[in-house]
């Protein structure tokens, strides 16, 4: 099963002015509504809707996870607009709402994720391997490493949705 390797950090603040000076360059822009199907230990199953800013296409996606931290099982596949909107209607869940941000840095990719329920901003960054992720050295500008802090964890944050949906 293919493994999704990455590394997430907590930044202080949206690096505006690094987007401004060049040294942070937007490849993509997308709104990722993300609602999850199935949670159990250490699996996930959920489903995306996730639209281009640029372009306003707009796709859909299953995943499945399983693991926590550095490096995870994942297997992610496009789905159809009617068997996404079956499974969230299903569900009867509150997505959770982001506005991704895909930017290239030095010789990395990063997506920087934008919470709209709650005011939170996560920075992450894709490897090829573990040696590599261990070994990368972030810039202060990241902030603190939260790649294995359940804490800030997707599920975690919907699942506090989910409770504020029961109030």
């Amino acid at each position: 099963m293919p493994l999704e390797i990455e590394r997430k950090f907590l930044p202080p603040e949206y690096p505006k002015a690094r987007f401004e000076e060049g040294t942070l360059l937007i490849t993509k822009e997308q709104v990722i509504d993300q609602t999850y199907l199935a949670l159990d230990g250490d699996q996930e199953l959920r489903v995306r809707r996730i639209k281009d800013l640029a372009t306003g296409v707009v796709s859909y996606t299953h995943t499945y996870k399983r693991g926590f931290g550095l490096a995870r099982e994942e297997v992610e596949y496009d789905i159809s607009a009617g068997l996404y909107e079956q499974l969230i209607h299903s569900r009867g869940a509150i997505p959770l709402v982001k506005k991704r941000t895909t930017a290239q840095w030095n010789d990395y990719t990063i997506e920087i994720d934008e919470y709209h329920q709650i005011d939170m901003l996560v920075l992450e960054v894709e490897f090829e391997s573990e040696t590599e992720a261990t070994s990368f050295v972030p810039p202060d500008w990241f902030g603190p490493d939260i790649s294995t802090n359940k804490q800030y964890s997707n599920k975690k944050v919907w699942r506090e949705l989910q409770k504020r949906k029961q109030l």
